[in-house]
């Protein structure tokens, strides 16, 4: 009997390289994701002249697409067999897709509102509900079947969610400067867009190199486990649906950020050029820089404890906001408080979701990688929906106004949704990734249940 997933990947970190390759996927990743759920608003209102409440409408109808996307790549992936293994081969196959798909998002025609309408909504789908979804579940399944010892999972964690944020920095910090050096236009957007692509696709080969599947658990159940018992068993696992929220609250606030912020520096503080860079840069700075020191704090502290006290800073700092909201100088510091305070579950929030898979296989007796990730993923995809499709009704209620030229000038109605939107919406999301950690109680109980797996594996079972 093979127990070599249980007892040989115990106590084994992982070679740097690895790390950082693995890192890249996430990356790459954020690259062309983090344009579709920051500043592509701002693009369709702003330079293609659609309505606000209609990109909300897109981006909630997509994310009903998205989150049953998830489910059955999901399956997909726990079926797949090739000789690059079970996830890793996705991660290829998708690598020049993805990219295709991001620039798709961006060449809107220049006619009339129905066919602009539906041009966006099946591109978006395209590039977030098909091939994001395609590359996106079983790289993160990907983790799960590298290593199975708890300190090399939390450091993977801290790599990819370190890593991470350069993708957005390359993406969305130097978009607009690039945007106004390319002529300002659609078509400067285009071959921003371009760029972002072939250097996605090359981030996400060098991943694939670098990151071996080596978990091969040889235990097997005595039945073949149908759809409804695998369903049964991701729903009735308390922990997953606890870290489906966490992901949620994660993509809802960068979401926020990234949406509203733009809005936010070019319409209340009149600068559209280079403020929300800046701020953004700043933020992901700190939050890579904090990313990858927690593995220090790690040693004194749990992953929950150091997310508790992470999501009381993020919530302190937005009530600082509140004193001088028109000072950037104040705006800054602000910035730099509340993401110091989002460190903590960008950095261990990939290790979460592995506990929630040995905990599974512990409960049921049956393992999870894939589905267990694509369905967490559905968080994330209804976070970013959800409060992206929420922003946009609420600045269309509230009287904002679209144009090619991004010139027009907006009621002081919508001035204040936008401020209030940049003050609170973080306040609510932060206070509701508070509670959650509180009452996640998973991290005590690791280390029995993974000493429980390794009996059973040894027994040849699961």
């Amino acid at each position: 009997m093979n127990t070599k997933s249980s007892a040989l990947n115990e106590g084994k970190a992982l070679p740097l390289l690895t790390n950082i390759a693995y890192g890249s996927g996430d990356m790459a990743c954020n690259v062309v994701y983090g344009m579709a759920t920051s500043l592509i608003t701002m693009f369709y209102t702003d330079y293609v002249g659609v309505a606000a409440a209609s990109v909300a409408v897109i981006m909630l109808w997509s994310r009903i697409f998205d989150g049953f996307s998830d489910v059955v790549m999901g399956f997909i992936v726990s079926h797949t067999k090739s000789k690059w293994g079970q996830a890793r081969c996705w991660v290829l196959w998708m690598a020049i897709p993805y990219g295709i798909g991001g620039i798709l998002l961006f060449t809107v025609p220049q006619t009339n509102a129905s066919i602009q309408f539906w041009y966006i909504f099946l591109t978006y789908n395209l590039a977030t509900t098909v091939f994001y979804t395609m590359l996106n579940v079983p790289y993160g399944t990907l983790a799960a079947l590298m290593t199975r010892d708890a300190h090399a999972r939390d450091m993977l964690s801290v790599f990819r969610m370190g890593l991470s944020p350069i993708g957005r920095i390359l993406s969305v910090v130097l978009t607009m400067p690039l945007v106004k050096l390319f002529g300002d236009n659609q078509l400067a957007w285009i071959k921003t867009m371009s760029i972002w692509a072939v250097i996605a696709a090359v981030l996400i080969i060098f991943c694939f190199s670098q990151c071996k599947e080596t978990v091969h658990v040889e235990a097997k159940v005595k039945e073949k486990i149908s759809i409804w018992k695998n369903l049964k068993g991701l729903l009735t696992n308390i922990y997953f649906w606890a870290v489906l929220l966490l992901c949620a609250v994660q993509a809802s606030y960068n979401t926020v950020i990234g949406t509203v912020m733009p809005y936010y520096c070019k319409y209340i503080l009149g600068n559209d050029t280079w403020m929300y860079s800046a701020l953004y840069f700043l933020e992901t700075v700190i939050l890579i820089v904090g990313i990858l020191l927690c593995p220090l704090l790690r040693r004194r502290f749990s992953k929950r404890s150091l997310g508790i006290a992470g999501a009381a800073i993020a919530v302190i700092a937005q009530i600082l906001f509140l004193i001088q909201p028109l000072n950037f100088g104040w705006l800054v510091m602000v910035t730099v408080i509340r993401a110091l305070g989002t460190v903590p579950l960008n950095a261990f929030l990939m290790s979460f979701m592995c506990e929630v898979i040995e905990y599974g296989q512990w409960k049921n007796h049956f393992r999870q990688e894939s589905l267990v990730y694509s369905g967490t993923c559905v968080g994330f995809k209804f976070g970013m929906g959800i409060i992206g499709a929420v922003v946009g009704f609420m600045m269309q209620a509230a009287g904002f106004i679209s144009s090619t030229t991004g010139s027009a000038v907006q009621p002081q109605s919508a001035l204040n949704m936008i401020q209030n939107l940049a003050v609170w919406a973080p306040v609510v999301l932060w206070v509701i990734g508070g509670v959650i950690l509180l009452l996640y109680r998973l991290e005590k109980r690791y280390s029995s249940i993974m000493h429980d797996l390794t009996e059973r594996e040894a027994r040849g079972e699961l």
